[in-house]
């Protein structure tokens, strides 16, 4: 991570096993998470590899999502499969709010 970074914000999740992670560096101190949006952070483990962590935005706070201590090298490999599930779902409870939302409005006429 760069000097002066808080974290590394989400962008993409490729839907390949091999694929990579589309990250954009969040300034410190890092702002609050948009809804169902991911921020990693990574630092060096004590003996080898990095510790991660991850949190998500949710509606009215952040909440930490996942941690892989001592992650090898390779770690956006290892993380991947977590974060592409998390998106997926969060697109999906979009979905379904808005549906819900339409078919509230559509009760009411």
């Amino acid at each position: 991570m760069p000097d002066g970074a808080g974290g590394a914000l989400v962008q993409r999740i490729s839907d390949r096993p091999d694929g990579p992670l589309d990250v954009s560096w969040l300034p410190a101190p890092a702002p609050r998470l948009p809804l169902g949006r991911t921020r990693l952070r990574w630092e060096p483990a004590s003996r080898t590899g990095w510790n991660i962590t991850a949190h998500l935005g949710l509606a009215a706070i952040e909440v930490h999502l996942a941690s892989w201590p001592s992650a090898p090298d390779d770690w956006p490999r290892l993380i991947r499969p977590t974060l592409y599930e998390v998106a997926g779902l969060c697109v999906a409870l979009s979905i379904a709010t808005s549906a819900l939302d339409l078919s509230n409005h559509l009760a009411e006429r």
